[in-house]
């Protein structure tokens, strides 16, 4: 049983943090996922201190204000500062994420955080991390019920938001020309970036998280042209990440969630090489 709650914990991270990774890779914005994921890190402690509990609203909460501030910066120091998108988003998240390193470091005797699992993680730990009632219950595995949370508030965006993000990530002149507020939905998609990252954290930690936005709908962009397909063939390789990461991870007696990337990244380089050796003999070579 314990298989099955961590496979599961590893697809409700990986299907979400795909799906806004399509976006994300579409747009040109790939690393602004990796820096919201690591800027977020000071929202989440801040947070903390400000609520005094780990309850997930108010950790959801803080990071995601802190995602859409990171978006801000980082902007502000492209337009104002004249500086590259990488540049500023390397200054940006290396600052952000140092100083919630600080604070958990700073902070750590006098409250209940622990840096080791925020910054990597340990989905080992979903079945053993149970919800329990006032009365005393067991509900099950408490970050199933946080990412199932996040997975429903993130399909449902994408839902309800799909026209106006297929069209401010495909054609932001004609989206701004039929009345769609371009910024809007740029800060609306960094924000659900931040929440499903914050949700995550307990599971895969805020360094693994990237490999999730980013290897599936990578590999799925090189196996389409189709923007829906590539979504789906992103939600079939977050469950294949899941289910061979975690049973490499018992072969290897190792990382779970390393595991699980590292199966993300050899299905990337199995479908590269794939793609390579069908241009090589289309072109005769």
């Amino acid at each position: 049983m314990d298989a099955f709650w961590i496979i599961l914990a590893g697809l409700l991270v990986a299907i979400p943090c795909g799906l806004l990774g399509c976006y994300l890779i579409l747009r040109n914005m790939a690393m602004v996922g990796d820096a919201i994921s690591h800027a977020v890190l000071p929202g989440i402690v801040i947070a903390f201190f400000v609520s005094g509990s780990r309850e997930p609203v108010s950790m959801l909460l803080g990071a995601g204000i802190l995602g859409i501030i990171t978006t801000f910066i980082i902007e502000f120091f492209h337009a104002k500062a004249r500086l590259q998108t990488d540049a500023a988003i390397g200054v940006t998240f290396t600052w952000l994420f140092a100083l919630g390193v600080i604070l958990i470091s700073v902070f750590a005797g006098k409250v209940d955080l622990d840096q080791d699992c925020v910054l990597y993680g340990e989905i080992a730990y979903v079945p053993i991390d149970l919800w329990i009632t006032s009365s005393g219950k067991i509900m099950g595995p408490r970050v199933i019920y946080i990412m199932g949370v996040v997975f429903l508030v993130v399909l449902s965006f994408i839902l309800v938001g799909y026209k106006e993000l297929f069209l401010t990530t495909f054609d932001p002149a004609f989206a701004a020309a039929s009345g769609i507020y371009i910024s809007v939905w740029h800060y609306l998609l960094m924000g659900a970036v931040s929440f499903t990252t914050v949700g995550a954290f307990e599971s895969v930690g805020a360094i693994l998280v990237v490999a999730f936005l980013i290897v599936p709908p990578a590999t799925a962009y090189l196996l389409t042209d189709n923007f829906k397909k590539m979504m789906i063939i992103t939600a079939i390789l977050g469950f294949m990440v899941s289910f061979g990461g975690y049973y490499l991870a018992v072969w290897l007696d190792g990382s779970i969630a390393g595991a699980m990337t590292v199966v993300a990244g050899l299905l990337f380089g199995i479908v590269f090489v794939r793609q390579l050796a069908g241009r090589r003999m289309s072109y005769g070579l």
